[in-house]
């Protein structure tokens, strides 16, 4: 996960299965990529598309096919549903973060070199030594990784498409809480993991930071499975407990969706629509045929 704008919408997480390449619509170059549904009869069911969770504002990302697809679509499927209520997120954030009994100092927490290379991060961008010491240490990491991003969450997909699905149904597959309560059941090595992985992309050069929008936006899937095994989603625990068990609760979930409901498009982090593990495999399993058509 890189520490990116991918895995979850209050931090920082697109490919196709490892099958054989599929015919693709013109836009494929130079807009991001969208997947149908069919059942078994070859009848469409939805659709899937990746997003990223913070984008340049002036980036045109829809294509007139994805437009297309926003009016059939009958239901809006998405990670996290209330990306407006700030207050309400922040809240679940700090209650979460917070609510760990005698705390060491954060700097504490790791090995002398590893204390040195926070220490310098937090002066670079002119914060205390102590400014994240009331914190679990998952929490700091995502704090931390806010300032590794490159463009404002405000013009992120999924908040935009919460836009335009205003009026109509939205499903929320996780919600902020549970969401954050993943990162709050990591034993504390793993947290450790995570703040370290942190640390390393964000005290990056910014022009050595790979930009996902622009990645994400020309649909440059082998580009985005590329990054996204690299970073905190390299190291195995992580990895199954951030990105792939929850691709596996959420396959149930849209299988369950795909059943009963009307034609849903369903947005979630790109990364969780990657490789051998991603949502479009795991739906291959139940059954479904995931092709990718821009």
């Amino acid at each position: 996960m890189r520490t990116r704008q991918f895995v979850l919408p209050l931090m920082l997480l697109l490919a196709a299965c490892r099958q054989e390449q599929q015919p693709v619509h013109e836009t494929a170059e130079t807009y991001p990529a969208v997947w149908e549904i069919t059942d078994e009869a070859g009848a469409l069911e939805g659709w899937l598309f990746g997003t990223v969770h913070a984008l340049p504002e002036d980036l045109d990302w829809k294509s007139d096919l994805f437009d297309g697809i926003e009016e059939r679509a009958d239901l809006l499927v998405v990670e996290v549903s209330g990306l407006d209520d700030r207050t309400q997120l922040e809240t679940q954030f700090q209650k979460l973060a917070t609510d760990a009994p005698s705390l060491a100092p954060l700097a504490q927490r790791l090995e002398p070199a590893q204390r040195a290379r926070l220490l310098e991060l937090l002066e670079q961008n002119g914060m205390a030594p102590a400014s994240l010491d009331g914190m679990e240490t998952w929490a700091a990491a995502l704090a931390l990784a806010q300032l590794g991003r490159i463009h404002p969450a405000e013009f992120g997909a999924d908040k935009v498409l919460l836009g335009d699905f205003a009026s109509r149904e939205v499903f929320e597959l996780e919600g902020a809480g549970p969401q954050l309560a993943i990162f709050d059941g990591l034993p504390e090595e793993e947290q450790v993991d995570l703040l370290l992985s942190v640390i390393e992309e964000v005290g990056r050069p910014k022009k050595e930071r790979p930009d996902l929008a622009a990645i994400w936006s020309k649909g440059d899937l082998e580009k985005l499975e590329e990054i996204t095994g690299e970073g905190m989603l390299a190291d195995p625990e992580l990895r199954e407990v951030l990105l792939v068990n929850r691709n596996r609760t959420w396959a149930a979930q849209i299988e369950n969706l795909l059943t009963a409901a009307p034609r849903p498009l369903i947005a979630v982090g790109a990364g969780h629509l990657l490789g051998p593990d991603g949502v479009p495999a795991l739906l291959e399993a139940r059954g479904y045929t995931v092709r990718r058509f821009q």
